[in-house]
């Protein structure tokens, strides 16, 4: 069954026909809300809010393991996560929709493997490709179904937050070779490849990046929520085009 964690400006799937919800307790404690179950254009999907249905959790505070240990527990195999993105390449504009390939993690203090605290020997995973390729070609896939542009590939920089970058920290990224800031890919890309689970992003530009173009010399805080709903439009067009293609 395919889950969607909705993150910034996607806390509940409009297009959603609601059957249950589930309340979950994981071995790393409670997810951000309870699991919801429902239907899109008659297929059957899970959704769980990131942040909380009320958006009252801050990046660095989400309990990631618990949200993907309560999904995998579920049924869920394959995750398309939905996440806020600053765009740090030029042609990143707010409004974009990205797949992105690659990530970079600056986050720190934050409870990052499931392979911690246990009985368990050392576990490594291969993270050379973090992301799946499969799921990642269904949403390119589904975009082109849906006519909404969808740029395929982008080096996601996720930092600690909840604070906004500043310019001297966005060019360091960039020097790294990182096309787009957000709060929330890890560890949730790890962990998802730690589970077993197929792991995807659509990442949503809604502002340039500190010392870019319109945020040259401050971002505007004020005009996010209305870029965010409009593109939330689109990543809710492209689900449904998605789950009508995938029979898995």
């Amino acid at each position: 069954m395919l889950a969607i964690i909705g993150g910034t400006g996607l806390t509940k799937l409009s297009n959603l026909e609601i059957m249950h919800r589930q309340v979950m307790r994981t071995p790393y404690g409670e997810p951000s809300g309870t699991i919801i179950f429902g239907r899109l254009r008659q297929h059957e999907v899970m959704f769980i809010a990131r942040h909380g249905y009320g958006h009252t959790i801050p990046p660095h505070m989400v309990n990631y393991r618990a949200n993907l240990w309560a999904l995998r527990e579920q049924g869920a195999k394959k995750v398309i996560a939905v996440a806020a993105v600053a765009g740090i390449r030029p042609d990143f504009e707010p409004g974009m929709l990205i797949v992105p390939d690659q990530i970079i993690d600056y986050t720190y203090g934050r409870a990052f493997t499931i392979f911690d605290g246990c009985d368990c020997p050392v576990t490594n995973i291969d993270f050379t490709e973090p992301y799946s390729q499969e799921l990642r070609q269904k949403i390119l896939n589904a975009s082109k179904c849906a006519n909404i542009p969808c740029l395929d590939g982008g080096v996601y920089a996720a930092t600690q937050g909840p604070r906004l970058d500043t310019i001297a920290e966005v060019n360091r990224m960039e020097r790294d070779g990182a096309d787009m800031a957000g709060m929330t890919g890890m560890p949730e890309t790890s962990l998802a490849k730690e589970l077993g689970l197929s792991y995807a992003t659509i990442a949503v530009v809604l502002n340039h990046a500190a010392g870019r173009k319109s945020s040259r010399n401050r971002v505007s805080l004020e005009s996010i929520p209305g870029v965010a709903q409009t593109a939330m439009v689109h990543v809710r067009s492209i689900l449904e085009c998605l789950v009508e293609a995938d029979d898995d």
